[in-house]
């Protein structure tokens, strides 16, 4: 009698720091050559959530990471300026908190009852600048942010088109994977429920499961809410102590002064970039720039 073993695929263990490790360096060679911009953009962290954002799946990250990386190319969400897009944050509708949850990580309150423009284009570069802005804000050691979404006043007249809810969700679902790291929606009404049945097919499986629904009347939700934010942090709007009112005067001028900051982050790069295609152009191999200490937060 012969005994035949049937040979098994060794399994990936998403545990396993040295298999993590191994997927990761697996990425990244699979990308091949990047420009200095690419390079500063993928680092680790940023393999790291697009690999997770796939299953660990190789084939897959990479064809998700070079689409990103072709946005990226052709919109130039970093070139984004506060002076183009000042105008959607006028009434408050969506701006980054001058706190942070309990593990530091930046928070973008959304009020989406203050909407106070049609403009397709303008509403989505105003979301791409906002998420480009809360990355840059995030502490080297986190990767992901909070969003608070207060519905009070909301209704179906308020609701961003469809067409416009269908762009958001492509470009943040493909092009910001793992960053989200809890949705809390705050008072939604009843009427929220139709459009959130539609908004939900545009979105995956973890993105859902990262949403919650808190009512300030009810303790038990509120408990998830306070489990992220202090109640001291956390506006009086939203069950808290804190007074804080948005001052679009004031957050303009953070914002100017984040412009020039991600101007300085990302100009050397510019640059080096075309440094490099001039080289190239004849037959000189590309210079390789060392990337920033800050890279973890522009990925």
């Amino acid at each position: 009698m012969f005994s035949f073993r049937k040979k098994h695929a060794s399994r990936f263990d998403s545990d396993d720091i040295e298999q993590q490790e191994a997927k990761i360096q697996e990425l990244r060679a699979a990308l091949g050559p990047l420009s200095s911009s690419g390079k500063k953009y993928c680092t680790e962290a940023c393999l790291r959530r697009y690999l997770e954002a796939r299953n660990w799946n190789v084939d897959k990250s990479r064809k998700m990471l070079e689409e990103s990386l072709k946005w990226r190319t052709a919109y130039r969400p970093e070139d984004i300026r506060w002076p183009e897009i000042s105008v959607e944050s006028e009434t408050g509708k969506m701006y980054r908190a001058s706190f942070v949850d309990r593990e530091g990580r930046t928070v973008v309150i959304m009020r989406p009852a203050k909407q106070n423009t049609s403009s397709h284009e303008g509403q989505v570069r105003f979301l791409v600048y906002t998420l480009e802005n809360a990355i840059l804000s995030l502490p080297e050691d986190q990767e992901k942010m909070v969003w608070l979404i207060d519905f009070t006043g909301w209704t179906l007249a308020n609701a961003t088109p469809i067409k416009t809810a269908r762009e958001c969700a492509n470009i943040l679902q493909n092009h910001y994977p793992e960053r989200l790291a809890i949705g809390i929606l705050f008072n939604p009404p009843k009427v929220f429920e139709a459009f959130w049945k539609v908004v939900k097919h545009f979105l995956d499986p973890k993105s859902i499961q990262k949403v919650n629904f808190v009512y300030l009347k009810n303790e038990e939700s509120m408990k998830i809410l306070h489990k992220y934010i202090d109640p001291e942090v956390l506006p009086v709007e939203f069950g808290g102590k804190n007074n804080v009112v948005y001052s679009h005067e004031e957050y303009s001028k953070l914002m100017v002064k984040d412009d020039i900051k991600m101007a300085s982050f990302w100009a050397s790069d510019t640059k080096t970039d075309h440094v490099n295609k001039v080289i190239n152009e004849h037959s000189v191999p590309e210079v390789t720039q060392q990337s920033s200490l800050v890279a973890a937060k522009a990925s």
